[in-house]
C-alpha cells in the first residue's frame, strides 16, 4: 500500500501481523509559511500508548556524538514537539530544534561523495531500562536535510558508563531498527520486537542530516536488586516498573503524568479531564511494579485550582489468581480508600490504619470529573512480587 503525502515522498504500510505500520520516504516540500506541522507526515503507530523510555523528565540523555555541527544533540530528547521559526539564523547556519550534523563529503577530489560506510551517530542513555516495543525517529522541520536512512542498536550496561566505556569493543550491541530509508518532515516509526532489556542506544544517521525528535516506547524493567534495597519505595512510579494500564478520559492531558517523577509544574504536567454532563465519574486503572502491600497513599492536586477532583476513592486487586483488572465490577476490587473530599492545588496524605491487602493493580476514581497531579502508593513487594520480577529481570538480560 502507497499513499502519496504532501510533498514528493510517499507513505508505505508495512505490518507486523494485522497491524500495519507506515513508513515515510522522500522530501517534504520547502517550507511555504503559516503553520510549519500543517503538512507533517505523521501516523497512529500502535506503541505510542507505551511510556517514553528516553524521555529527559525520567533522566534520559544524550551523552554523546560525532557531530553536532548545527543543532545539539540534546535537542532529541526535548518533551515538547520541535519548534521552528524561519528567521532564525545564526553564525553557523539556520537554527533548527534538533540533532543536525555537518554535510559529509568523500576522501578527495576524485571521491567526493560519502561512502556506503559513512553516517554518524549518537549514544542516549535511557531515563530508566526496559523493553522497547517501538521507536520514532522524528524529521520535523528537516525538509530536505534529513538522513537518507537510519539505523538503530541497543544494549544493556548497568550502572552510569562513560561514552568511552560504551564504545569498547566488548560491549556487545543488538540491532533493534535495521537501516532503513526514511522521510523529511515526517514521523518516522519503528516496530521493535527484541525481547530484551535495553539501558542505551546508539542512533546511526547515514551518512549525515538532522532528526528533530527521538521517542523510544517500551515497557520498564525496574532493578529488582535497587527495589529490594529501598525496601519502602513507589510501587505504582514509573520509574519503578509502574504503568497506567487505561482511563476513562484523556481529553486533555494523559494519565501517565500521574506517576512520573517529580512533582508538577504546570497544570497541564497533571491529568485532567473533560467536564462531565451525565452521572458518571472518571479513572484511571494501573499495574504496580509488581504484588506489592501499600502503606500511605499520596494523592496531589497541584496547579489544578477550578477544575481539581472533588472526591478521590482508590481501590486494590490481586491479579495473580486470575481476576480480571479491566471489570470494575469484580468483587475482587477492595477499598483501600474511601471516597474522600479533596482540595485545590493541595498535596493531600494518607496514613493507611489497617495493613492493605497484597495487590497488583490499582484503580482511582474521582468524582466527579477533573484531575489529579500525581498519585503516590508508598509500599514493598511480597516475597511473591520480589520473585516474579527477578525471574522476570533475569530473563530479559539473557
Amino acid at each position: 500500500m502507497t499513499v502519496h503525502q504532501p510533498g514528493s515522498g510517499s507513505v508505505e504500510g508495512h505490518g507486523e501481523g494485522s497491524a500495519e505500520v507506515p513508513r515515510f520516504t522522500g522530501d517534504a516540500n520547502p517550507y511555504g509559511g503559516g503553520d510549519p506541522y500543517a503538512d507533517h507526515r505523521t501516523a497512529d503507530f500502535p506503541f505510542t500508548h507505551l511510556v517514553d523510555l528516553a524521555d529527559r523528565r525520567l533522566g534520559a540523555g544524550v551523552i554523546a556524538a560525532n557531530d553536532e555541527f548545527f543543532a545539539h544533540r540534546e535537542n532529541l530528547l526535548t518533551p515538547e514537539p520541535a519548534h521552528f521559526d524561519p528567521e532564525a539564523f545564526g553564525h553557523k547556519g539556520k537554527v533548527m530544534d534538533g540533532w543536525e550534523t555537518r554535510r559529509r563529503r568523500g576522501a578527495g577530489t576524485l571521491a567526493p561523495h560519502p561512502t556506503a560506510e559513512d553516517h554518524d551517530w549518537a549514544l542516549v542513555r535511557l531515563g530508566t531500562p526496559g523493553v522497547i516495543r517501538g521507536i520514532v525517529v522524528d524529521t520535523a522541520h528537516f525538509r530536505g536535510n534529513y538522513p537518507q536512512a537510519v539505523s538503530i542498536e541497543a544494549t544493556a550496561v548497568d550502572g552510569s558508563p562513560s561514552p568511552e566505556e560504551l564504545l569498547a569493543p566488548e560491549v556487545k550491541w543488538t540491532e533493534i531498527v535495521p537501516r532503513t530509508a526514511i522521510g523529511g518532515h515526517a514521523a518516522n516509526g519503528f516496530v521493535v520486537e527484541a525481547e530484551q532489556r535495553f539501558t542505551h542506544l546508539r542512533v546511526n544517521q547515514h551518512p549525515d542530516g538532522g532528526i528533530a525528535r527521538l521517542r523510544v516506547h517500551g515497557v520498564v524493567v525496574p532493578d529488582p536488586a535497587w527495589l529490594a534495597a529501598l525496601g519502602t519505595f513507589d510501587v505504582v512510579a514509573l520509574e519503578n516498573g509502574g504503568a497506567v494500564e487505561d482511563a476513562s478520559d484523556r481529553f486533555y492531558s494523559p494519565p501517565a503524568n500521574t506517576i512520573r517523577p517529580g512533582r508538577s509544574r504546570k497544570m497541564d504536567d497533571g491529568w485532567e479531564t473533560r467536564r462531565r454532563r451525565d452521572r458518571g465519574h472518571d479513572w484511571v486503572r494501573y499495574a504496580l511494579s509488581g504484588q506489592a502491600e501499600i502503606r500511605a497513599v499520596e494523592i496531589d492536586t497541584a496547579y489544578l485550582k477550578g477544575n481539581a477532583a472533588g472526591w478521590a476513592a482508590v481501590w486494590v486487586l490481586d491479579a495473580t489468581g486470575g481476576a480480571d483488572p479491566s471489570d470494575h465490577e469484580a468483587a475482587a476490587w477492595t477499598e483501600l480508600l474511601p471516597r474522600t473530599r479533596l482540595q485545590p492545588d493541595t498535596l493531600h496524605r494518607f496514613v493507611l490504619d489497617a495493613p492493605a491487602p497484597a495487590a497488583t493493580h490499582v484503580r482511582i476514581d474521582i468524582f466527579p470529573d477533573g484531575g489529579i497531579a500525581r498519585l503516590r502508593l508508598h509500599g514493598s513487594l511480597t516475597e511473591e512480587g520480589a520473585r516474579r520480577l527477578a525471574a522476570r529481570h533475569a530473563s530479559l538480560n539473557g
